[in-house]
């Protein structure tokens, strides 16, 4: 082989090498980068993780939102009930609601689950303030046990006028194992 030759791939391995390394740490950035992004943006409907403070607003009976209701569990936790009482309800922004959820351990075991909040339109979710939440601690269940959960909410009336309908979504988690390693 030539030195020419040598040389050439040489470099196409310093390049190779180097798009590999590039694109490990772009994979790597992306979930902080895409977080930041949802946190500028209002996408994603990640609802706050935390309650918030009982805010006096001045509530709206000239208006009205659909709020739906909308339960999943993943192919993961199959031994698990869950539901909400109500599938959507009407709601006057400013005014606070509660809306309970019930879940259910169908095993003979202690279940440690976390529910994980979302809101659809995306946007929506900075005005959907929760007081009182599930999601916001691991829920640990006795065998056979049924718990009724209570969601606390209100909407800001800030709320932009074009949503009629907003979607308040959760997927229970099973995290059993997560929690027993700790």
């Amino acid at each position: 082989m030539s030195d020419g030759v040598e040389q050439k791939n040489t470099k196409l391995v310093y390049k190779l090498v180097f798009i590999v390394l590039a694109m490990f740490g772009f994979g790597y950035a992306l979930v902080p980068l895409y977080d930041v992004f949802c946190d500028i943006t209002g996408l994603n409907g990640k609802t706050a993780s935390e309650a918030t403070v009982d805010e006096v607003y001045e509530v709206d009976l000239n208006r009205e939102i659909t709020i739906e209701f909308i339960t999943s569990l993943p192919k993961s936790t199959p031994t698990m009930e869950f539901r909400a009482e109500k599938n959507k309800i009407k709601v006057h922004p400013g005014q606070y609601y509660t809306v309970n959820f019930y879940a259910k351990n169908k095993t003979d075991k202690i279940m440690v689950s976390r529910a994980v909040p979302s809101v659809t339109p995306g946007l929506a979710a900075e005005y959907l303030k929760k007081t009182e939440c599930f999601c916001f601690t691991e829920q640990t269940f006795e065998p056979n046990e049924v718990k009724l959960m209570p969601v606390r909410f209100v909407i800001d009336p800030e709320l932009p006028k074009k949503y009629k309908t907003v979607t308040l979504a959760y997927t229970f988690f099973d995290n059993t194992e997560k929690s027993v390693k700790k």
